[in-house]
């Protein structure tokens, strides 16, 4: 399928808006990248993009092409992989992201069987506490935890995650363990304060209320943007922390940390895989996907 191979090189361009990281993606040189997309355009009389020393966006034209190129390609996958075997290996890159606390404790330490079944795949794993553009950035499939919020995503439900209520027994002992929501603020709790933007509004502590949940504003002089510094902080005594089961429970086995107001915790964390296209998936792709949610089935609700 070579003469699909300008074309292939033109979505990844648009989608990154950069020659170079387009072909850092493809594995390919940026004038080769270059190349390819001007001799298509002179191939099918348009201008596809609009260059500039900072960008590359796509023209009208371009918009329209890079819709309905998108859709061929998937469907060239799709008669590729429509009489393989699954005992065919599994060849070319594959670039997903997770969150950072679920690859350490969980995804990485069971990673090795899924290299070895599929030794010709090469991963490209980001772990981050942000939520990734996956079109931009030029992921394949990410893991997200929580809402999803664009609507333009195709998101497959895997589960929850359980939230527990913790704090270092030196925190406790300073401050007295609550045993109400009251408490919490009749005995000047303080909490650390956990956002993916440093500065932005702190989002409060979350309970059960009614039907729904409601959140607490607590005090806390610490604010951070990663899950490992969240949990640190904890241990460390810093202030109450609201996390997932998965991630801190080594901590509550070990008595680093010790849960408390087990009726009042934080909503479950809904745990989903992330793709731009339902259309779109390789059998890379695909079996990524079925293999972790068979590594995090045990551990959701």
């Amino acid at each position: 399928m070579q003469n699909l191979e300008p074309i292939l090189i033109f979505i990844t361009v648009a989608e990154m808006g950069s020659f170079t990281h387009a072909a850092d993606s493809l594995g390919i040189q940026k004038g080769r990248a270059s190349t390819a997309v001007r001799k298509l355009e002179e191939d099918i009389g348009v201008r596809l993009l609009h260059r500039t020393t900072r960008s590359v966006q796509l023209t009208e034209d371009g918009r329209v092409f890079h819709a309905r190129a998108r859709d061929l390609l998937a469907e060239v996958d799709d008669l590729h992989s429509m009489f393989a075997s699954d005992q065919v290996a599994l060849r070319g890159r594959l670039r997903v992201d997770l969150p950072s606390e679920l690859a350490r404790t969980t995804i990485v330490p069971a990673l090795p069987t899924f290299m070895a079944t599929y030794p010709e795949l090469e991963l490209e794993m980001s772990s981050t506490d942000r939520q990734v553009d996956l079109v931009q950035e030029g992921f394949d499939c990410v893991l997200r935890l929580g809402p999803i919020g664009d609507e333009t995503l195709i998101a497959r439900p895997l589960g929850k995650l359980r939230m527990i209520n913790a704090a270092s027994p030196a925190y406790l002992a300073r401050h007295g363990v609550p045993r109400s929501l009251d408490d919490l603020q009749h005995q000047e709790h303080r909490v650390v304060h956990f956002a993916r933007t440093l500065g932005a509004k702190p989002y409060g502590w979350e309970y059960p209320h009614g039907d729904g949940y409601a959140r607490l504003q607590l005090r806390g002089a610490l604010h951070v943007n990663s899950v490992q510094a969240y949990e640190a902080a904890g241990v460390a005594g810093l202030g109450l922390i609201q996390a997932p089961l998965l991630g801190i429970g080594s901590y509550l086995e070990s008595g680093a940390l010790i849960e408390f107001l087990p009726d009042f915790q934080h909503r479950p964390l809904d745990v989903s895989l992330v793709v731009a296209h339902r259309r779109n998936l390789s059998r890379r792709v695909r079996a990524f996907m079925k293999w972790i949610e068979t590594v995090l089935a045990p551990h959701l609700e």
